[in-house]
């Protein structure tokens, strides 16, 4: 039997920084569905589409977790150690 290729070959995020345009022409590329990558992320899908209109800003909560995932803005994790 040959192993199941799993779910996790999809990228889990855009690469940071994209503008709305941007991502919105990345994830088409990549053939990436905007369903799936909400799904992968536990964000919603209004979410990511208003955040590539440019009806959200991704300021808190949902919002700012979806722009993260659309490369919008940086993973604050991510720059824990870049701080001086």
């Amino acid at each position: 039997m040959s192993p199941r290729k799993s779910q996790t070959s999809l990228p889990p995020r855009v690469p940071f920084p994209q503008t709305p345009e941007t991502a919105h022409a990345w994830i088409r590329a990549n053939g990436i569905c905007v369903s799936e990558l909400a799904r992968t992320n536990h964000v919603s899908r209004a979410i990511l589409v208003d955040l590539l209109r440019g009806q959200l800003r991704g300021l808190r909560g949902s919002a700012h977790k979806g722009a993260i995932v659309l490369g919008l803005k940086a993973d604050p994790v991510s720059l824990v150690g870049t701080a001086r």
